[in-house]
């Protein structure tokens, strides 16, 4: 699969703000990660495993108030 082919996603908690970003599933070890306003513009690829940690934090909210 090619980036071009994947399926991205924004997620659940996003607002209509325009502070978002997608990141799409089912490519094998990483996850690609790119602002949605800007589909066509750059995207980040992570480890599986250090998106996974982040997004543990994140929900532990380990990083205090913004």
């Amino acid at each position: 699969m090619t980036l071009e082919q994947a399926n991205w996603r924004k997620s659940t908690y996003s607002s209509d703000g325009g502070q978002c970003i997608e990141v799409a599933d089912g490519l094998s070890g990483v996850i690609p990660v790119r602002d949605s306003k800007d589909p066509n513009g750059p995207t980040l690829i992570f480890p599986a495993d250090a998106w996974q940690s982040f997004v543990t934090a994140v929900r532990a909210d380990d990083f205090g108030p913004a």
